[in-house]
């Protein structure tokens, strides 16, 4: 007896057809949310690395809480050097820059045309700082203390009033730098010598978990106590009672 089959050629076809699609279907589906993943990471990035000198409109907040190392800081975020780093909470690193000697946050960058471009370099007018979490590594005291004067010259000289110089010895890692301390107003910096880019200073001070280091032109130790005296400012505006 033949057993004759319920299912037509027409309606195989069909399903062959249908299933054919269904599978076409879901091959697009992770394609599709591949491409909205990288669409949306290129828009992130895009965002981030975007000119930061564009801070919000008119009820954007002047100034953010961030925690460093457990220790609070209250910074203008026009300071704030990069975009990926204005957000509240807490941070690890974050650097800032301010104009010298008002202290002020700058409004924007400095822009150079074909008629004002000068070949000359331009004079720095700004101190930066990095603010970072220390992890407990040795304090800024505890180098001054135990740390640099095995690789100072064993003389010391006076280039301003009340100001000392030390330099380091050249076979050491501090080979190309000096050392410039003052007890009233305290100060401590190490800067390198100038050649062919002018010396920097750089100047560093414990608050709670967290390390400030400023840098700023050697130039500017011709006075000196301004400079500590802006490094002191900044750190009371940054993390005093009022922020």
């Amino acid at each position: 007896m033949t057993v004759f089959s319920a299912t037509s050629p027409r309606s195989s076809g069909t399903n062959a057809r249908m299933n054919a699609k269904t599978r076409a279907r879901t091959h697009l589906v992770p394609i599709a949310l591949t491409s909205v993943f990288a669409a949306s990471a290129v828009a992130l990035v895009a965002y981030l690395l975007w000119p930061t000198w564009n801070t919000g409109g008119a009820d954007a907040p002047d100034k953010l809480p961030v925690s460093v190392g457990g220790t609070l800081f209250n910074l203008p975020i026009s300071a704030i050097r990069m975009k990926i780093q204005r957000h509240s909470g807490p941070q690890e690193r974050i650097d800032l820059d301010f104009l010298y000697p008002s202290l002020d946050a700058p409004t924007g960058p400095t822009h150079v045309t074909a008629d004002t471009v000068d070949t000359a370099m331009q004079p720095i007018d700004r101190i930066f700082l990095s603010i970072a979490a220390h992890h407990d590594a040795l304090s800024p005291e505890q180098r001054m203390a135990t740390i640099y004067p095995r690789y100072l010259e064993l003389s010391a000289t006076a280039p301003e009033d009340g100001l000392t110089m030390r330099a380091f010895r050249s076979d050491t890692p501090y080979g190309s730098e000096d050392l410039f301390s003052a007890d009233a107003p305290a100060l401590a910096a190490r800067c390198t010598r100038d050649a062919s880019t002018p010396g920097m200073c750089l100047s560093e001070r414990r608050v709670g978990g967290a390390d400030l280091t400023f840098r700023f032109p050697r130039s500017w130790l011709s006075q000196w106590r301004d400079v500590a005296g802006a490094m002191d400012r900044l750190t009371t505006q940054l993390h005093g009672p009022k922020g």
